[in-house]
């Protein structure tokens, strides 16, 4: 029988019941408590926090989805349109594209408010309407040549100042000094108004259109265009590479200082800061390649060299999951090495493979710093046609958006956000499900 220490008590002499045993208990007790109190706290911390940002951003960005317009009575001028009843729809294009559309604005403004006769207070008037609203009145023209020399109803896109002011984000409690528009344009806008000639509606040109210098005519259709290009040459890059690297480093690569070498870089590489990839890309594919500044193509190469760390150490993993009795079930039935590896562990290391390379595009496309660097920070109004020309993306637009000092920009940051939030989201959770899916359980 082995002896007990002296200071040991055996646990059949242990007074289960007595006042030090009842205190330990308690003590122990009230350290789970106190950790399970702290751990509550901590997770209600993170959440609150994630619901102020997400609620103030819906709160700020939702009204951008949203305009205004106002209706107004506008005079066809004949003299000023021009005679157009012969012509051909490319000639009636350009001829209505060339004409003094913001004439006719003018005189019809006149014509309904006669007492305003000054310069000044014509621009004043005129400034409630946007730029585009010449577009709206070119586009009724364009669709109906025969309204030419009536006097039609027209829905026309109000200024930024107008559209702050009927959601609420401009004051009328303030001085007239303190706000962006003055007590006389008030007056014409409470006029409009009360004829029921203001309404809001969806703001479908945020979404079809690119960016602006008007904040009532800005739109994500661009910027959109080239995340997409910028992303799709991120993936068929990072994709093949870094499957194809996660393949050799994990069946095929010997096992000694140089391959352990390459693993410690690539785990590395994995926590490398974006813009030093922004930097990279900047020093090899501009200044020595000599590839186009702010092009998707660049931005892809250099999101790709970003990606591929993640994408291989994810593949890698999903390939060691696969048990080995799949591997050697292979073998013995006559396969080779490269089949079992391409016929049996491939398809169904699938799934893990596909839900790390998503979650590594869903961080490409939510990087802002590396495209930052190659130029892609430039003000880009028409829709990239191609990989090699000049283009944007949706967390550029949103900082360039963001750094704009007019009111307006802030709502369109917040929607911007809005959406690229919706695309991450929808990308993440289809990484979830794919994985739910396909996985297989052994």
């Amino acid at each position: 029988m082995t002896d007990i220490p002296e200071n040991d008590v055996p646990l059949a002499r242990v007074d289960w019941n007595s006042p030090e045993q009842s205190a330990r208990l308690k003590k122990r007790y009230r350290t789970e408590k106190i950790f399970k109190s702290l751990a509550v706290l901590s997770l209600a911390t993170a959440i609150a926090a994630l619901m102020v940002v997400m609620v103030s951003i819906f709160t700020t960005g939702i009204s951008g989805f949203t305009e205004t317009r106002i209706e107004l009575d506008v005079t066809l001028d004949a003299n000023v349109v021009g005679d157009i009843a012969n012509m051909s729809r490319p000639e009636l294009e350009t001829h209505i594209a060339s004409i003094n559309v913001n004439n006719i604005l003018v005189r019809s403004l006149q014509a309904k408010f006669p007492d305003v006769t000054k310069r000044a207070d014509v621009f004043a008037l005129l400034r409630l309407f946007s730029v585009g609203a010449q577009s709206d009145i070119r586009k009724v023209i364009l669709d109906d040549p025969t309204l030419v020399g009536q006097t039609v109803p027209i829905s026309l896109l109000a200024g930024s100042d107008v559209d702050m002011l009927m959601k609420g984000n401009i004051s009328r409690e303030v001085e007239q000094a303190d706000r962006k528009i003055t007590d006389q344009q008030l007056a014409w806008v409470d006029q409009f108004n009360e004829e029921g000639k203001v309404e809001q509606g969806i703001n479908w040109t945020f979404f079809t259109s690119g960016d602006s210098r008007e904040p009532e005519l800005a739109g994500i259709w661009s910027a959109t265009v080239g995340s997409f290009l910028t992303l799709l040459v991120t993936f068929l890059i990072s994709f093949p590479v870094g499957v194809g690297s996660a393949i050799y480093l994990e069946e095929f690569a010997p096992k000694n200082r140089f391959t352990d070498l390459i693993e410690i870089n690539i785990n590395n590489l994995a926590a490398v800061p974006s813009i030093i990839f922004g930097l990279l890309g900047l020093a090899i594919f501009i200044n020595f390649i000599e590839l186009p500044r702010s092009a998707p193509l660049v931005g892809g190469l250099t999101l790709a060299l970003m990606t591929l760390p993640t994408i291989i150490i994810t593949a890698r993993a999903a390939i060691k999951a696969v048990p080995p009795s799949i591997k050697e079930a292979a073998i013995g039935l006559g396969a080779s090495h490269m089949q079992t590896v391409f016929h049996h562990v491939l398809p169904l290391s699938m799934p893990g493979i596909l839900t790390g390379s998503i979650i590594g595009m869903a961080q490409a496309l939510g990087e802002t710093a590396p495209l930052l660097m190659i130029g892609m920070v430039a003000f880009i109004v028409d829709t990239p046609g191609g990989i090699l020309e000049a283009s944007t993306a949706l967390p550029v637009q949103v900082y360039l958006w963001a750094d704009s000092p007019e009111r307006g920009f802030l709502e369109k940051t917040s929607a911007a956000i809005m959406v690229l939030l919706a695309f991450l989201i929808i990308m993440n959770g289809l990484a979830i499900w794919l994985r739910q899916k396909f996985e297989k359980k052994w």
